[in-house]
């Protein structure tokens, strides 16, 4: 996969008012157009990210995830991250955001938890 290409899988959840997105390449500046777009038309209650194909984010991505979760705090709806790497997550401290985030190991935990 190259990093130039973010694949998203959009699929619904194990109950209803939930969505899984699983993404399958780089969180990255010429990569979160489709993610935002897919993300705010979402009026899912729960919305899971599967990260388990995402082998990095920079900067804009991780401001693409902020901007899901404030968007999704101000509805009233959760936002889930799965199977986040060392590399992603260690991101998210150094820019003080991974307090936001609800990080899962698998995308049936994260649909349990916010059932």
């Amino acid at each position: 996969m190259s990093h130039d290409s973010l694949q998203i899988d959009d699929q619904p959840g194990m109950l209803p008012g939930q969505r899984v997105l699983r993404l399958d390449g780089a969180l990255v500046m010429t990569t979160i157009f489709e993610f935002q777009a897919i993300v705010r038309a979402d009026s899912s209650r729960a919305l899971i990210i599967d990260f388990a194909k995402v082998p990095y984010v920079d900067s804009a991505g991780i401001g693409a995830l902020v901007g899901a979760y404030v968007t999704r705090q101000k509805g009233g709806r959760t936002l889930a991250l799965v199977s986040v790497s060392d590399r992603i997550h260690n991101a998210l401290k150094v820019t003080r955001v991974d307090q936001f985030f609800r990080f899962f190991d698998s995308v049936s935990a994260a649909e349990e938890a916010v059932a």
